[in-house]
């Protein structure tokens, strides 16, 4: 019983608390300018997910979509202002630097274009020869980011 205290507390020590867990939500009940934006981005796409959650004390909206075949999701602020797109990358589409550094860990298994703040950054999911996958997150000369 002492085992399983200490790995509950040792999970929720880990747990960022600026983070709530994602309910899910429907368009209709969205505020107005979230609603806006997630019918302008959703067009010609197939919505898969919608959810709220707080993020720093704010509520923030997740779209998870399917553009021809590739997930695009995106993270959108109570104003209605996308401020992540995430979207499934071709390998072939990324730049050199970060293909190499993913293929130097392993084959490639799924490769995301991550656009925060103006810049884009790489997540990609690697199989090693041996082990469990690996993700890895670049920037666009192939250096891991430091979180």
């Amino acid at each position: 019983m002492k085992r399983i205290t200490v790995a509950l507390a040792a999970c929720l020590a880990v747990t960022p608390a600026s983070y709530a867990a994602e309910q899910k939500v429907s368009v209709k009940n969205l505020p107005p300018a979230v609603r806006a934006t997630v019918e302008a981005e959703s067009k010609n796409a197939t919505i898969k997910g919608l959810s709220s959650e707080k993020e720093n004390g704010k509520t923030v909206y997740e779209l998870e979509t399917l553009v021809n075949g590739r997930t695009r999701d995106l993270m959108i602020d109570a104003a209605g202002k996308v401020y992540v797109v995430e979207e499934q990358l071709d390998v072939d589409k990324a730049p050199a630097p970060v293909r190499a550094a993913l293929e130097a860990k392993g084959r490639i298994v799924t490769l995301e274009s991550v656009r925060e703040n103006g810049s884009t950054t790489y997540e990609g999911q690697v199989q090693p020869k041996s082990g469990k996958k690996i993700t890895l997150e670049l920037d666009a000369t192939g250096a891991p980011i430091k979180k």
